[in-house]
């Protein structure tokens, strides 16, 4: 189960799912399965809804192009941020502006925290 957590995009919660509907043991290490447990597992993973896992359990819900309900794994977690921070730059949102000038995004207050990096303050009288 926990080896299962070392691929991007993939939890415990996730992890654990998956290996109880591809009907393997959760104290099974990743060593001990066969090719055929391994090919389920990988099957499961790409195509959670088709074996009833629900869509809100899933990490990417209403994709903004086509409206689909998927589990991004591996490197597509990564692209996938990558388009969705460019998009809202592109489309001047505010989540996009506090980005791009790389202030705090989710309404965290900026008078005296999150200062690194910049040189801010009063400086010291000799």
């Amino acid at each position: 189960m926990y080896a299962l957590t070392k691929i991007k995009g993939v939890g415990r919660r996730y992890s654990n799912l998956v290996l109880k509907k591809a009907d393997i043991d959760l104290t099974k290490r990743a060593g001990e399965l066969s090719v055929e447990e391994h090919e389920r597992i990988v099957e499961i993973i790409q195509n959670p809804l088709q074996y009833k896992i629900p869509a809100w359990f899933l990490n990417k819900q209403r994709d903004h192009t086509d409206g689909s309900t998927t589990q991004l794994v591996a490197n597509n977690v990564d692209i996938q941020l990558r388009n969705d921070l460019e998009r809202l730059k592109k489309i001047r949102a505010h989540r996009g502006i506090r980005h791009y000038w790389g202030l705090r995004v989710r309404g965290q207050h900026t008078k005296t925290t999150g200062r690194r990096g910049r040189t801010v303050g009063v400086t010291k009288k000799k």
